[in-house]
């Protein structure tokens, strides 16, 4: 079975600024994958290539095993949820729901018929007359989302659509969009600057900078297992240690990673076992994030943050302290 997307060394250049360069994916049928990235690190130019909305300056861009280079949008099986949402404001919810099905040709009935079941799909069953303005900002976004669906895409695109809510609906959407993907089997590909996003709904996320992919895989993969500083840096929050911290803490002398959650600051009778690091510091910051309490250690000129679940103990500022951590949570890196 061909792939639902496959990049073949492609590249798109403007000018002398390369926004992706040499970038090989391949997307599987039904996978949520997800295009994690700082601002200009490629991943909405790829986003916008699968579309055919730009075309690639070299490479080959497959869609379900056909080759898109060259074709327009318009004949692509694909749509596109934006951030901003596009919707029309003088046509009912209705009626922007089902444009791209008048655009097609369809009967008035037919497109009444089929979107309202789009807005079934996406809970908002009852609200074909409504105004895009009478709506909230969660609603246009699943207004959005069902005028995309409603047209049975192959491959649905979605350029941060959550980046606009605020963050206890994002987290809402972020769980409705996971369900219906897997619900319909279409293919999802996702484009965030938000690493929380990426990890929690995508099967696969690729990570970008510089116009390429610097590691792709599974959240878990991603997150437990950085291949270099960057990665370990920009998903989530470590402590990216030197080749000469790791050699003097029992490690092997390499750029290493140590995941803040990983380390635990022993209280006076506990003993460090045979599976653990340890090391000596001193509190040099405590900030209460409400689950937890981030502490900020100096040992001996090496920065380095615990996360402890807040209200087991306290500590102060000045605070000599010694900190545990197991062999195995210390990711070897590249020093790239």
């Amino acid at each position: 079975m061909p792939y639902a997307v496959s990049f073949e060394h492609v590249s798109r250049h403007f000018g002398q600024t390369r926004a992706v360069d040499d970038v090989s994916i391949t997307i599987a049928k039904g996978e949520f994958f997800a295009m994690l990235g700082p601002s200009g690190s490629g991943k909405t130019t790829c986003l916008r290539l699968i579309a055919g909305f730009e075309q690639p300056t070299s490479g080959t861009i497959s869609i379900f095993g056909e080759n898109a280079t060259g074709v327009p949008p318009y004949k692509r099986n694909v749509n596109t949820v934006f951030q901003d949402y596009a919707l029309f404001p003088h046509m009912t919810v209705g009626e922007n729901v089902a444009y791209g099905l008048m655009i097609k040709g369809r009967s008035r009935a037919e497109r009444e018929v089929e979107a309202r079941l789009a807005l079934e799909m996406v809970k908002l069953g009852g609200y074909e007359d409504r105004r895009p303005a009478q709506l909230s900002g969660g609603q246009r976004q699943r207004v959005a989302l069902a005028r995309a669906l409603v047209n049975q895409p192959q491959v649905l695109l979605l350029d941060e659509p959550l980046g606009a809510l605020d963050l206890k609906l994002r987290e809402q959407m972020q769980e409705e969009l996971k369900t219906l993907q897997r619900k319909l089997g279409i293919t999802f590909v996702f484009v965030t600057h938000d690493q929380g996003e990426a990890l929690s709904m995508a099967d696969r996320v690729a990570i970008f900078n510089n116009g390429k992919i610097v590691q792709s895989g599974t959240p878990h993969e991603i997150y437990e297992r950085p291949t270099s500083r960057f990665v370990a840096d920009f998903v989530g929050s470590s402590n990216v240690l030197s080749p000469d911290f790791s050699k003097a803490h029992g490690g092997p002398y390499s750029w290493v990673s140590l995941r803040p959650e990983k380390i635990n600051i022993l209280s006076g009778d506990q003993k460090v076992v045979s599976n653990q690091f340890n090391a000596e510091g001193h509190v040099t910051a405590v900030n209460y994030q409400g689950a937890v309490t981030r502490v900020v250690i100096d040992a001996k000129g090496t920065r380095l943050a615990a996360t402890q679940p807040a209200g087991t103990r306290h500590f102060a500022v000045g605070e000599s302290v010694r900190f545990i951590w197991p062999k195995d949570a210390m990711i070897t890196m590249a020093d790239a």
